[in-house]
């Protein structure tokens, strides 16, 4: 039944409600792009919220006061779920774009929402296109203050366990000079992976860590970072047991 829900919330969300969200930023956008944007980003929010209170999501979220308010960020994490960005994105401070798979472009209505709310396609298997995405997130970053959300590990790998992580998500960090914020995610998984297709009540954590600078890091401090960061968050989820 609570998968039942939930569909039907996102088929009312994504195709009754989302084309007429749409005109409406649309209008709104002609003769004011930031409160256009805030719109989105409030709807989306609030969907989020609505299905991670649907599937008996119970989050508990630490260190949210890690994240600077006045400046973007690069958010890092593990990734363990298709649920980490239910459960992420209305954790975010300001706009944020998340560098989803190529794939994920593909599915109509959601392409959009996140198209409007600054969102990357990466191609995993195009290394000049994932360059140009890399690019372009500094230039979101840089020009237009909007934080980014990367999983390095480029998929899901439910529990403690993760693979290396891709040293190219951090240029976005390095080229910006923006602070990484290491972000921690625990249970995700069992709102669904454990058990496709059925959504299920379960517990999920969420850990902020501390800002780490980047602006000044010299040759090695910028080779070291990506160990550096899946350490601190490998360190937190044992934490977290």
């Amino acid at each position: 039944m609570r998968t039942l829900i939930v569909l039907i919330f996102m088929f009312l969300f994504l195709v009754i409600f989302s084309p007429i969200a749409w005109l409406v930023i649309w209008i709104i956008g002609k003769s004011d792009k930031e409160k256009a944007d805030r719109i989105s980003l409030n709807i989306v929010n609030g969907a989020f919220r609505i299905v991670a209170w649907l599937s008996g999501i119970r989050l508990t979220v630490k260190g949210h006061e890690n994240i600077p308010t006045d400046r973007p960020v690069l958010y890092i994490s593990n990734h363990r779920s298709y649920f980490d960005i239910v459960t992420g994105y209305p954790q975010t401070v300001g706009l944020c774009g998340f560098v989803a798979k190529k794939q994920v472009e593909k599915v109509p209505f959601l392409r959009v929402w996140m198209r409007k709310l600054y969102c990357q396609f990466l191609d995993r298997d195009n290394m000049r296109e994932g360059m140009k995405v890399i690019r372009d997130c500094v230039s979101l970053v840089k020009e237009k203050n909007i934080s980014i959300w990367i999983c390095p590990e480029g998929t899901r790998t439910p529990g403690d366990e993760m693979l290396p992580f891709k040293g190219g998500s951090f240029k976005i960090a390095e080229m910006s000079g923006c602070p990484v914020i290491p972000v921690t995610i625990k249970g995700s998984e069992d709102v669904f992976e454990a058990h496709v297709p059925w959504v299920k009540a379960a517990d999920v954590t969420m850990i902020f860590g501390e800002p780490i600078e980047t602006a000044d890091l010299d040759r090695a401090g910028k080779k070291a970072l990506p160990d550096q960061v899946q350490n601190i968050i490998k360190e937190t989820l044992k934490g977290t047991d």
